[in-house]
């Protein structure tokens, strides 16, 4: 399924046998407070990518782009930011190389918030880029994500309201569920618990984190578990998946 761990002559049987879907994870390298590590974002998209691609039976899964569109969380030291131009340039040459190989469908989604108004933005460009053999579907329900983890973290027995969108419970919880015993529990610190809506992430992207949380969280990551992790990651690849699939079986190019 990992097309880096495949060698040329299983790629090219795996596109004569109709594997000519490929999901392209894309995540982030930044701050996520003080009790996680910076990789969150490129290690849940790895993780996303492979159960997207199990729930849709014919993709392989690209390399994950593992830095992503991260200006509002440079205050905090160790964050790696691209610009949206360089971040479309990778895209672009992904999408090129993958469809001269074969793909016909190049399904894109990120799990860093940060990355999804600039896939979205881009996604007509890629799918103009690649011809009319292939198609660039992308996943940019940010607002869907964000529900989709209070309804997991409640449903698991956690408190939805605690769900701020970023080093939080829910992501908290992935974290400790793909990678145990890596969260700093004695590290951990609430930060912004008000409404998060449209005009709340405007102001997050536009003005900084810290411009709404000294901590660099969003919610409050108190209540993690690896149980809530593990629901929220079904829920949310179940919702990506859904949304290829349905934008698959619908044909036609564009959103």
């Amino acid at each position: 399924m990992l097309l880096e761990k495949m060698t040329f002559g299983e790629v090219q049987a795996a596109l004569s046998e109709g594997r000519r879907d490929v999901v392209v994870p894309c995540g982030a390298v930044e701050q996520h407070g003080r009790h996680l590590p910076l990789d969150v974002d490129a290690v849940h998209a790895e993780r996303l990518g492979q159960e997207v691609a199990q729930r849709l039976g014919t993709a392989l899964v690209a390399p994950t782009i593992r830095v992503g569109v991260s200006p509002h969380h440079m205050a905090f030291p160790g964050t790696v930011s691209l610009q949206p131009a360089t971040f479309e340039a990778v895209y672009s040459d992904y999408c090129r190389s993958l469809a001269a190989h074969g793909f016909r469908t190049i399904l894109c989604f990120s799990a860093h918030g940060g990355n999804f108004a600039p896939l979205a933005e881009m996604e007509q460009r890629l799918d103009d880029l690649v011809g009319p053999d292939c198609r660039v579907i992308v996943f940019a329900d940010l607002n869907g994500l964000i529900e989709t983890w209070r309804t997991a973290v409640a449903e698991a027995g956690g408190n939805r309201d605690d769900v701020g969108g970023h080093a939080d419970v829910a992501e908290s919880s992935v974290y400790s569920y793909i990678r145990p015993g890596e969260v700093r529990t004695g590290h951990l610190a609430r930060g912004y618990t008000g409404p998060v809506d449209d005009a709340v992430l405007q102001r997050l992207f536009t003005g900084g984190i810290k411009a709404l949380s000294d901590t660099g969280v969003m919610g409050d990551p108190h209540g993690f578990s690896s149980a809530i992790g593990e629901l929220c990651v079904q829920r949310v690849a179940d919702m990506i998946a859904a949304h290829f699939a349905g934008r698959m079986q619908a044909g036609g190019r564009g959103t």
